[in-house]
């Protein structure tokens, strides 16, 4: 009796394990936002451009300590092994003296500071807009990878919509196949029929491996993009569809490229060479250091003496002439200027004809879209009438598959014109630095 109440323990034990861990097996069911906060957080692009920010800040700190007293403390201390000896001639005799001590101990603190030093004041302002170039390149990383997340997203948003389309293939091929098979069997149906609508319903099937077998490479692909680790089991939440709002309404041209990463990067590296200018020409200027320097010795065999010294100094630097070293780097910066200005006024173009391009994209993705939309509607009732006239006899089997394989191709070219669309788009925020 003990045995037989303790079985449905057991076998609830084991039920509740399964639920466990079917449930611990879930995929993780993430929408869009969902896959850019986590790509933002755990992608390794966005972890390098947030570390060097951070480094690039530390870098400016220590530019600063220029300005801050050097300070330094020294000692030794010296055991003679063996004296120096001296000769000196004393009245005709040569006598021998050693010189120095047994013991020799000595120890200094210095101080010094740069009190007039132009180009090291600039230099600081050049450290300062090396954080600015960091940080830019950091929100340059960010844009990029927003792009990338959302473009990966809606690979695998495509891959599903033609898996869906390739199941609905393969069911209609399976439904005609039977139907086909039941008017054969009461003689309304050739065998030829019979065969042609059984080597379509297996055609069917390999596309539906190869429509999953794309699904799976491109979440493969999310998952990279975002970070995560290929293990982990995801499922992206909605379908292309959902968009078809975003695509509808009416598309305002974006031609504003003040926030574009590339020529903000390059104003501040413009930025960077005027200030190197500066501190170039600063070189001219004289520099004056102040120093101060204090020391304590003492020498002796037994017994030491101990001396304190000290002395404080003032020190002019005034360049004379080094080869027209100088002159010749103010030379190269300006030209190196000169060449940035070039490179950003054909980059600026180079991104005006790219966001030309990207509108021209989106345009025609609408368009395609709207003549693709009627085009589902009129092949969907395309097919049903040649199936419901091929259930009576009057459409024959080539008739039918033409009218389901111009509703597969409608189908997915309408899949693809809203996948276009919100790539287009992507790449379009992502050229003018939209976050």
């Amino acid at each position: 009796m003990r045995r037989n109440r303790l079985k449905p323990l057991f076998i609830l034990l084991i039920i509740s394990l399964f639920i466990v861990e079917a449930k611990a097996q879930e995929p993780l069911k993430i929408t869009l936002d969902q896959a850019l906060e986590i790509a933002l957080s755990e992608s390794s692009t966005i972890k390098i451009a947030n570390m060097t920010v951070e480094k690039s800040g530390y870098a400016k700190k220590g530019s600063y300590a220029s300005l801050y007293p050097n300070i330094s403390v020294s000692g030794s201390y010296q055991r003679t092994l063996l004296k120096q000896v001296m000769v000196m001639d004393m009245g005709g005799q040569a006598m021998e003296i050693k010189v120095g001590r047994d013991n020799n101990i000595s120890a200094s603190a210095s101080a010094s500071m740069p009190l007039v030093n132009a180009s090291l004041w600039e230099s600081l302002k050049l450290s300062a807009l090396d954080v600015e170039l960091a940080v830019e390149q950091a929100r340059s990383s960010k844009v990029s990878m927003i792009s990338q997340v959302k473009q990966a997203f809606y690979g695998v948003l495509l891959a599903k919509e033609s898996l869906n389309v390739m199941n609905q293939v393969y069911e209609n091929a399976c439904e005609n196949y039977e139907k086909t098979l039941q008017r054969f069997n009461v003689g309304k149906a050739s065998e030829v029929e019979k065969l042609r609508a059984q080597v379509n319903m297996m055609s069917a099937e390999p596309n539906v491996s190869s429509a999953e077998n794309l699904v799976f490479l491109a979440t493969w692909q999310l998952k990279a993009v975002m970070g995560l680790d290929l293990n982990t089991e995801i499922e992206t939440v909605g379908d292309l569809n959902d968009y078809t709002n975003e695509l509808l309404t009416p598309y305002v041209s974006e031609e504003d490229i003040s926030n574009n990463s590339s020529l903000l990067q390059l104003d501040i590296q413009s930025r960077m060479l005027e200030s190197n200018l500066r501190m170039q020409k600063k070189q001219y200027i004289p520099t004056l250091a102040a120093s101060i320097n204090y020391n304590y010795s003492a020498m002796g065999d037994d017994k030491l003496s101990w001396f304190p010294s000290s002395n404080a100094a003032l020190s002019l630097s005034i360049p004379v002439f080094d080869g027209f070293q100088k002159h010749y780097n103010i030379k190269q910066t300006k030209i190196g200027m000169d060449m940035l200005d070039v490179q950003r006024i054909d980059t600026e173009r180079q991104i005006r004809i790219a966001i030309r391009n990207y509108n021209d994209q989106i345009a025609l993705c609408v368009k395609n879209y709207t003549a693709a939309n009627a085009t589902v509607e009129i092949a969907e009732k395309s097919y049903q009438i040649s199936q419901k006239m091929y259930e009576v006899g009057k459409a024959t089997q080539v008739e039918l598959n033409d009218a389901q394989v111009a509703l597969e191709q409608a189908q997915l070219t309408k899949a693809q014109a809203i996948y276009n669309f919100m790539v287009a788009k992507a790449s379009l925020d992502e050229l003018i630095g939209k976050e």
